[in-house]
């Protein structure tokens, strides 16, 4: 009978702490929901060392309306952090509660190297994204780079390296395309067109490969050395360059009038 009474007194009190426990959440829950806590600031600053650009107090509160839901306490900042990176210009957030009514966000903006493909841009990290070209400053020329899905990073690596090649000359890279084929056709800053070749680095079998055929850089730098005894020689613009053969390359002038078959340079 002890016994008994001690459990049934134990069940009483488990009971009635459980019910003292459960007035407290729903007091506290009822608490936390009140309008007091809710986000009534959006602060906005940039990552560190970075500057903003193209993103807005403004445009990102439109891209938030209706969007986010929840106050102080009860905000999912992952939900926020979410829908903030989906808009456009921004590559990534962090987002943090200020207590008491504050929402900071620190933004690391997209930094625009080129366009890519037909509707899209890439960033300096090598990553595609999509945004408004007509809110690049004035004044900003960009390159245009085209290449098949998944080779951007190869193509920035690419494209830097051609414009570095070319960049003692006074030229830079106007566009640069690989082909599906994995093959380089680069237009430069003076309109001159080259063809560059298969890239061995794409790791890619070329069923059209050549015995003898130089490696991708070497081929640049061939035509690089050769080029101020060329403009001096032929007094002219060069219009096209093919640097896919073995042992020179062949060019054509833009008035037509003249069109080596080959250049053997050392």
């Amino acid at each position: 009978m002890l016994l008994e009474a001690r459990l049934v007194n134990l069940l009483a009190n488990l009971l009635a702490l459980a019910a003292v426990l459960s007035m407290v959440a729903g007091v506290v829950f009822w608490i936390i929901r009140r309008p007091y806590f809710e986000i009534r600031r959006l602060e906005i600053t940039p990552m560190a060392d970075m500057a903003l650009d193209y993103v807005t107090p403004a445009n990102l509160q439109t891209s938030l309306d209706g969007r986010v839901r929840g106050n102080f306490f009860l905000l999912d900042l992952n939900t926020v952090r979410s829908t903030i990176e989906s808009a456009p210009w921004i590559r990534h957030v962090d987002v943090r509660r200020i207590w008491p009514d504050t929402l900071r966000v620190s933004i690391e903006e997209q930094r625009p190297l080129a366009f890519w493909n037909e509707n899209q841009m890439i960033n300096t990290w090598g990553e595609t994204f999509t945004a408004n070209p007509g809110e690049l400053p004035d004044g900003l020329n960009i390159p245009q780079l085209n290449g098949p899905a998944h080779s951007e990073r190869l193509v920035v690596q690419r494209y830097a390296e051609i414009a570095g090649r070319f960049a003692p000359l006074g030229l830079s890279v106007q566009e640069a395309t690989l082909t599906p084929r994995y093959a380089w056709e680069v237009v430069l800053s003076d309109g001159m067109q080259l063809s560059l070749g298969r890239d061995p680095a794409a790791d890619v079998p070329d069923p059209h490969g050549r015995a003898g055929a130089l490696p991708f850089a070497a081929r640049i730098d061939r035509f690089v050395r050769a080029w101020p005894e060329l403009t001096r020689r032929l007094g002219q613009v060069i219009r096209h360059a093919d640097l896919r053969h073995p042992n020179g390359f062949a060019i054509s002038l833009a008035s037509g009038s003249v069109e080596p078959s080959s250049s053997n340079t050392p």
